[in-house]
């Protein structure tokens, strides 16, 4: 028997394609509940758009742990090998807005939600291990330059290479961004990374500054420029298509993940800030170890229900796991939270994708928008109470991690060399035919903008290493005495000169 048409309360649609209507060509009745329903629906199926990270693709799968690392973490769901977690992972581009094309140049999104037993953990990172800016006061600022210009709509190489050339932080981000590996041929040949520290405490109370490394079984595939071009105007969908058809065939893909795991104690003496997220810590000072392997296999059954909804938050935690001080990750602590709120609704939490689906959720969160549980039915909204309601457990909390200083806008105090990693990338990581890319790809943009931002930006890349900035003054049509010139002033003398 086909199923019934009904409305959004389960009243039977008798009609379907006719309005109702005074007489057959008089005008639409206000009475046609069916219509207001269907139009109202209609004029509100478009949430806001993310303001980062908006159009993406995602599918379900598992994790797996593949190695003891109790050692270094209490959280449940590492606790033996060969556990495995229910997982929903959403790979994004950053900047591009919902229709952009997948294949632009971008760091591309990596989150993934674990449904642990002791509640969601998700870690939001990107497929590079370091990022742009390490203060979230730069954050809004940084992602104002990536989209359009308030006057003109348009993208503005000025306002892109204006705040970079300004944020001399920002190089080796842009190094890797402008490299091959800014245009990923899908998402399942790129690699994963918290690219923040965090904190894992063991039973002991014993912790660890670690990173994450998801690392592609796939094999790593970039795309050219020209490639990324031409793939642009054949399929502006290519990785959401190539993602969805790859798990609808049963080729799963897979990422095994790799832990760099760092005595806290040693963080403080370490050559580089390990808060730091535009640095790296070097493979050599830290070998990452195999503890786990994820694998999607199962695919939407709504984009919308299950992708678009999905709201993965950096500060949704399970003991033995927890944030750091690094300033960036404190902001998105609060920031990712809050945007789900705007976007999504105080009931965000509730929705199936990202309620959490192995532990019992139990607060005393009561009414809201679009509250479509029982709202805690009889049970009291408060605490302390003698009704039976929900306590805390004193055990699930981690110890905290010492703070100490006075209160003030300040820079970071570790000794800070801004460009002696993307120096080691240029030269010893990269081979001649990605620098020959990455300077025809710096060269590409960069020429659309101002000469003066152009000498600036120039001088950040010779002070990365001399034939860096030189190729790409070369390339711009910039002097390269002027470059060398600026490169010897400090950042702010460089700006005041170029202003």
């Amino acid at each position: 028997m086909a199923k019934k048409l009904t409305t959004g309360f389960g009243k039977p649609v008798d009609n379907d394609q006719n309005s109702q209507t005074a007489g057959p060509n008089g005008p639409v009745l206000m009475q046609d509940v069916h219509l207001l329903e269907k139009l109202g629906h209609f004029d509100r199926e478009r949430i806001p758009e993310r303001v980062v990270h908006a159009k993406g693709a995602g599918a379900h799968g598992y994790f797996e742990v593949t190695a003891d690392v109790t050692p270094y973490t209490k959280a449940a769901f590492l606790s033996e090998i060969g556990k495995k977690t229910e997982v929903f992972a959403r790979f994004s581009t950053v900047g591009g807005e919902k229709g952009s094309a997948d294949a632009e140049r971008d760091p591309r999104g990596f989150a993934i939600k674990f449904y642990t037993e002791e509640g969601n953990y998700d870690m939001t990172g990107n497929n590079t291990p370091v990022f742009f800016i390490r203060d979230p006061l730069k954050f809004a600022d940084f992602i104002h330059t990536q989209k359009r210009n308030p006057k003109t709509n348009l993208k503005d190489p000025d306002m892109f290479w204006d705040f970079l050339s300004l944020t001399p932080e920002s190089v080796h981000q842009v190094t890797v961004l402008f490299s091959d590996r800014g245009t990923p041929a899908t998402y399942r040949n790129m690699n994963g990374y918290s690219s923040h520290s965090y904190v894992w405490t063991n039973a002991a109370g014993e912790q660890f500054y670690v990173q994450y490394h998801f690392k592609t079984e796939q094999g790593i595939k970039n795309f050219t420029a020209a490639e990324a071009d031409a793939m642009k105007a054949k399929d502006p969908d290519h990785a959401t298509r190539d993602l969805f058809e790859a798990i609808e065939r049963g080729d799963f893909p897979v990422w095994r993940l790799e832990m760099q795991i760092m005595p806290v104690a040693e963080a403080e003496d370490y050559r580089f800030d390990v808060l730091d997220i535009t640095k790296v810590w070097p493979h050599a000072d830290y070998p990452p170890i195999v503890i786990g392997r994820m694998v999607l296999d199962r695919n939407p059954e709504n984009y919308f229900a299950e992708v678009e909804q999905s709201a993965f938050n950096p500060s949704n935690f399970v003991p033995g796991i927890g944030p750091s001080a690094d300033k960036m990750l404190q902001g998105r602590l609060f920031s990712y939270h809050d945007t789900h709120l705007h976007r999504l609704g105080t009931n965000y939490h509730l929705l199936p994708i990202n309620a959490p689906k192995n532990a019992p959720m139990a607060s005393y969160q009561r009414d809201g928008a679009m509250r479509h549980d029982a709202n805690g039915g009889d049970g009291p909204n408060y605490w302390p109470n003698s009704m039976g309601g929900p306590a805390p457990d004193p055990s699930s909390a981690d110890p905290g991690m010492p703070v100490t200083g006075a209160i003030g806008r300040t820079e970071y105090t570790h000794p800070n060399d801004d460009f002696v990693q993307p120096r080691a990338l240029f030269r010893d990581v990269m081979t001649a035919e990605d620098r020959d890319h990455l300077i025809s790809n710096i060269v590409g943009h960069l020429s659309n903008a101002q000469e003066r931002i152009r000498l600036r930006s120039c001088a950040v890349f010779y002070k990365v290493d001399p034939e860096y900035g030189t190729r790409v003054a070369e390339g711009v049509g910039v002097d390269v005495a002027e470059v060398k010139r600026l490169a010897a002033m400090s950042a702010e003398d460089r700006a005041a000169a170029t202003a």
